[in-house]
């Protein structure tokens, strides 16, 4: 994945900025931490955890101080089918491979293009988007989610756009 990600598909302005972490855990069931470092900072990290953390700091959860880990991983995979992933800020472990999985195989202005922000995520990044499209990029850059802002600018930076 790092191999794909960060040299063969990765904009030549962002080489040795952006990198791939993937980490996991005994006891964690086959679960992974994706992360996304710019610059060696961490930027972003995809998770189980993440997610229902961010349900329950957002109100989603109606325990919204879970005691042990029952608690805390109660109502998870019911919220997890019910609120999309275009309306959550916090995504899963198997949500970012779905999203790589995707936007590997199909034509890079169906992932520029795509409703989930991960599949842009990794567009965004991409070699192939070239300055036409990034500049129609920077028209949409405020309908992004914070998170996902910071990597556009720091494309369109790269990029003198």
């Amino acid at each position: 994945m790092r191999k794909y990600l960060e040299q063969e598909m990765l904009a030549e302005c962002l080489h040795g900025r952006v990198r791939y972490n993937c980490t996991s855990y005994v006891g964690m069931d086959g679960c992974h931490i994706f992360e996304i470092y710019i610059d060696n900072k961490l930027v972003k990290q995809f998770s189980w955890e993440t997610v229902n953390t961010y349900f329950i700091e957002n109100g989603y959860k109606t325990n919204s101080n879970p005691f042990g880990t029952g608690e805390y991983w109660d109502e998870f995979w019911l919220l997890i089918d019910t609120v999309p992933i275009q309306f959550r800020l916090e995504y899963t472990d198997n949500e970012f491979c779905e999203a790589l999985e995707k936007y590997r195989n199909q034509i890079i202005q169906y992932s520029i293009n795509s409703d989930n922000p991960l599949e842009r995520m990794f567009a965004v990044l991409d070699r192939r988007i070239g300055k036409r499209t990034l500049a129609n990029v920077k028209e949409v850059l405020d309908k992004q989610p914070e998170w996902l802002q910071f990597i556009y600018r720091l494309r369109l930076d790269s990029e003198n756009i």
